[in-house]
């Protein structure tokens, strides 16, 4: 307000047209804005103590918006190792901000990063960053930003191994799972996570899991490995490993010839069938005390068959320490051999012959 020289004045200010502040010969007033309650249109009146003039001023709106969060972008989270990236701080709707720049890590508290108040900064450290803009004397600070987490990647390739390697999984079995870090990994001390039905939801030193098939372990397993002394820096995710628990049949006995009742002197073999375990490496067990079969062998051959070979059969298969059901019992039946009776005549004369000549030879 252009009041004159030598002219005694006072001054008030209104806000939205009604007294904010009272006279007084302060020709200057600092507002302190704490809320958004202070928007409003601001103008100052002067009243000339001699003569009552007054004199207005133009009208000043002032707008309050909430404190404002900074926003932290980064162009990609994921870098390899020698990289960068470019994270971005700003604040929406506003003009003459400057930056700081804070870094932490899991095993470090957080860090300002000296010499960094532009709005773009590189990087090539893993960590969890954020940001705050900075304007005015006094200094006024936003909100600081949500974090963003920056991880280096090495180039090690990971797979998931299986053990024991077999290509067909019963449910019932037990396998472990194997996170394998290639490529010169075996000097470097890894931590793992997991990703799977059946796996660690944390990181943990162990690389691998051990757990029992069943249908809820079916699915897709991968992992990843970072280093125990750097939380941010690690390989990317292996391929997916598939894991499917087949369901194992029953065992059948079969008899070959097929017939349930033979007469002593024949030959049968008795074998043990798994239907869709054909491709395993079975031993098996026999219940039948009378077998003495080698338990790789999945027949016993019955050689001259006699009564004692009567009785019922059944089996399993076993693989390590796993077992299939026992096999449904097939009974075997073995008669005495029925003569024909113009065989039992012919043989009859025949000891009677032998008989005689025998006699005859002693009587001379």
């Amino acid at each position: 307000m252009n009041e004159g020289e030598d002219t005694e004045w006072y001054y008030t200010i209104k806000k939205d047209g009604r007294e904010y502040v009272p006279h007084s010969l302060l020709k200057n007033y600092t507002l302190e804005i704490t809320s958004t309650q202070h928007s409003a249109e601001y103008q100052c009146s002067g009243l000339m103590t001699d003569s009552r003039d007054t004199k207005i001023s133009n009208t000043v709106s002032i707008t309050v918006l909430d404190k404002p969060r900074a926003t932290l972008t980064a162009g990609t989270t994921i870098i390899p190792v020698g990289g960068s990236v470019t994270l971005t701080c700003s604040v929406q709707s506003s003009d003459g901000w400057k930056y700081e720049w804070f870094r932490r890590t899991q095993r470090t508290s957080e860090g300002k990063i000296r010499d960094q108040q532009n709005r773009d900064i590189r990087v090539s450290q893993g960590g969890i960053y954020s940001c705050r803009g900075t304007r005015g004397n006094p200094v006024y600070y936003t909100d600081i930003s949500d974090d963003v987490t920056i991880e280096i990647t090495f180039p090690n390739k990971v797979v998931v191994k299986q053990q024991p390697n077999w290509p067909q999984i019963f449910r019932g079995e037990t396998i472990t799972l194997t996170c394998e870090v290639q490529e010169g990994g075996e000097t470097t001390e890894w931590e793992y996570e997991w990703r799977g039905p059946r796996t660690p939801t944390q990181w943990t030193h162990n690389n691998d899991v051990t757990f029992r098939v069943s249908e809820s372990s079916s699915g897709d397993y991968m992992c990843k490995s970072r280093r125990r002394d750097d939380s941010y820096s690690s390989t990317e995710w292996s391929e997916a490993f598939t894991l499917s628990g087949s369901i194992l049949n029953k065992p059948t006995v079969t008899l070959q010839p097929s017939w349930t009742q033979i007469y002593s002197g024949e030959t049968v073999t008795v074998r043990c069938e798994i239907q869709g375990g054909e491709g395993a490496q079975w031993t098996y067990e026999w219940r039948a005390a009378k077998l003495n079969t080698p338990p790789t062998s999945n027949e016993h051959r019955i050689i001259r068959a006699t009564e004692s070979d009567s009785g019922g059969y059944s089996c399993r298969g076993r693989r390590d320490y796993f077992f299939s059901e026992w096999s449904d019992i097939i009974t075997l039946t073995v008669s005495c051999k029925i003569f024909h009776p113009e065989y039992l005549n012919k043989e009859k004369a025949r000891l009677l012959s032998y008989s005689f000549i025998t006699v005859f030879h002693v009587g001379q």
